[in-house]
């Protein structure tokens, strides 16, 4: 058995450090490498990219509304046009910085906002969808585990990934708890461990109300700014390793 394990990284900016990339490289298997647009300075990300080449991380473009002031957090009713325009210029930023540090950009991952946003939003899913396509249609989509972007992709042309969170609770209807909520965010290593033993053998994941959900997944994910990331990310792989699940990159 074998699953991707990732993380969002290159979030820091300028003076302003965010997260431990160098560590959190250790132990995934893909980066979700910032494109500028949430986080990210083109120093930063050269760094990180250089950093993922060097232990054979693979590199996904983690595309995001404008938006640094709330970090890509805040919804926004972009036009289509617009918002493909932006999934094209933040991936071929990324593609640019990759071929330098010596690595590639094998798929997309929409961020924050953009990614909840697109789960159901066919108008703007379609926008990123076209986006990605026009930049390469080579690229790999990933998304919310269930939900109804991963069709349109698919039926689109693009190849997805189906993605759940490590350290997010779930809604019985199989989304993300806003963050606004207390325990929408979870801390403890060895609960988010064995929550991904769980959902990685079995396939299933409780939800806020203890309710079971069932999800086919490809990948996980540990966000790179939460506290203590990294020590839940080798919590997670950990656990992984010992039930005898592989963690290894899907093929580009």
């Amino acid at each position: 058995m074998q699953i991707d394990l990732n993380s969002d990284l290159g979030e820091g900016y300028g003076a302003w450090t965010l997260g431990d990339d160098a560590a959190m490289l250790d132990i995934v298997s893909s980066a979700n490498v910032a494109c500028g647009f949430h986080a990210g300075d083109p120093r930063g990300l050269l760094e990180t990219l250089r950093q993922a080449a060097a232990r054979g991380v693979a590199v996904g473009a983690h595309v995001s509304y404008p938006d640094r002031v709330g970090f890509g957090r805040r919804a926004m009713d972009a036009t289509s046009d617009e918002l493909t325009a932006d999934v094209i210029y933040q991936i071929g930023a990324l593609q640019g910085l990759a071929r330098a540090a010596g690595t590639r950009v094998t798929y997309v991952k929409p961020h924050g906002a953009l990614y909840n946003t697109i789960a159901d939003d066919a108008r703007q899913a379609d926008a990123v969808i076209a986006g990605v396509l026009a930049a390469d249609p080579a690229l790999v989509l990933m998304g919310l585990a269930g939900a109804p972007v991963l069709e349109r992709a698919r039926a689109a042309g693009l190849r997805v990934v189906a993605e759940a969170f490590a350290d997010r609770a779930y809604t019985a209807a199989g989304a993300l708890v806003s963050r606004r909520q207390p325990g929408a965010v979870l801390h403890d290593p060895e609960i988010v461990a064995a929550r991904m033993v769980r959902l990685a053998t079995e396939g299933v994941i409780e939800a806020e109300d203890g309710s079971t959900l069932t999800l086919r997944v490809d990948s996980l994910c540990v966000h790179g700014d939460s506290p203590g990331a990294v020590a839940m990310a080798a919590a997670v792989r950990a656990a992984l390793s010992d039930r005898g699940v592989t963690v290894a990159a899907f093929a580009p």
